[in-house]
């Protein structure tokens, strides 16, 4: 990819480098510091990958600009991003048209942000330093029915839904297709093509078992669906309210039958499966029918908390999926006595940066 601004937008910081060499710097860097010697690399596209994107709005004079941070961290005037999807790229700049010559829409704006599918469905959300009112409200459905978009308005406490506030994705894995519903304040894995092969690595990796699965950090159940025809039961926990709703519209949605979703904390579940505390929310599911024999972990930077890798160690397989390999190296020396890793992977999810994640999946030595 040859983006003409490279060396200038700080998103994108290993710009002096081809795809190919990037990836190789990765997996190097990856190998040296794990002291492993196969690993599975998982390839990004090189070009319009970026399914999620927010720009700062920059004003000048009466104009209005598209804007990153640059290197030296002032605000960059852009008029178009490579690393967006195709329905992101091609939207771009006949937004920023309509925008420019409507006062009303322009004023005061101060970000957009950017979420498609893969089968490229688009939701458009407009951020303000004002407050947004009817007449706002009014020239955004213009907007929105003039571009056929989906569109939001956000305003301090205020948050208006001209269309709707979620879209449509579908993709399949293993001949089987999953549909989900990706909203503007829900997580979501940023590269769609990447995700989708992030599943196909575990469950390739993964036998179809007579045994149930317990999913720490599942999310709106991005792994949880697919990982479902793989185990007998699965029971997937998330500390989000919004994540765990939608996580059950998914279950819905795809008529699964054999996941429970419940709103706890790995702590909380601990607890809970020791027995040491009853939770209301755990009132209709009978943990002791549960017959685990894999933990999957997708936690958070900061990597899983002491009291939850105790627990891990209880388990005879542990799938691990990592956005900071600092605290997965941290981690899996806690469970190196004990677990030996079969199969290492790692995700390019943000190509032309040093970001990695990575994927593990260990068995009891």
């Amino acid at each position: 990819m040859q983006c003409r601004y490279f060396k200038k937008c700080a998103s994108c910081t290993l710009h002096d480098m081809s795809y190919a060499k990037q990836l190789e710097f990765k997996a190097t860097t990856i190998k040296n510091e794990f002291k492993i010697k196969n690993l599975d690399i998982i390839k990004s596209k090189e070009i319009h990958f970026r399914n999620r994107a927010e720009f700062r709005i920059f004003h000048e004079d009466d104009k209005i600009f598209y804007a990153m941070h640059s290197f030296d961290k002032k605000l960059l005037k852009i008029d178009e991003c490579l690393i967006t999807s195709p329905a992101i790229y091609k939207i771009m700049p006949k937004l920023l048209k309509e925008l420019s010559i409507n006062s009303e829409l322009k004023r005061k704006l101060f970000a957009v942000e950017f979420l498609s599918s893969s089968t490229n469905n688009l939701l458009i959300t407009l951020i303000y330093h004002k407050k947004i009112d009817q007449l706002w409200q009014e020239e955004a459905e213009k907007l929105a029915t003039k571009l056929k978009i989906d569109l939001i308005g956000r305003s301090k406490k205020v948050k208006k839904v001209i269309t709707k506030e979620s879209i449509d994705e579908s993709f399949k894995i293993e001949n089987i297709s999953y549909k989900y519903f990706l909203k503007d304040n829900s997580f979501i894995q940023p590269n769609a093509f990447v995700n989708q092969q992030m599943i196909k690595w575990v469950c390739k990796n993964i036998k179809n078992l007579d045994s149930d699965l317990l999913e720490l950090y599942c999310g709106h159940g991005n792994f949880t669906l697919p990982l479902s025809k793989k185990f007998k039961k699965v029971l997937a926990t998330e500390i989000s309210k919004s994540s765990i709703k939608l996580a059950k519209e998914h279950v819905k949605l795809n008529n699964i039958t054999n996941i429970e979703f419940v709103r706890l904390s790995s702590q909380e579940l601990i607890e809970a499966l020791q027995q040491t505390r009853v939770f209301k929310r755990l009132r209709d599911i009978d943990l002791k029918k549960y017959n685990f024999s894999h933990i999957f972990v997708d936690p958070p930077r900061a990597g899983v908390d002491e009291k939850t890798l105790k627990f891990l160690k209880e388990f005879k397989n542990i799938i691990y999926i990592s956005c900071n390999p600092k605290t997965l190296k941290r981690d899996l020396e806690i469970l190196k006595d004990k677990f030996k890793i079969v199969q290492f992977a790692i995700f390019d999810q943000f190509a032309y940066t040093n970001h990695v994640e990575c994927g593990v999946i260990l068995t009891q030595k």
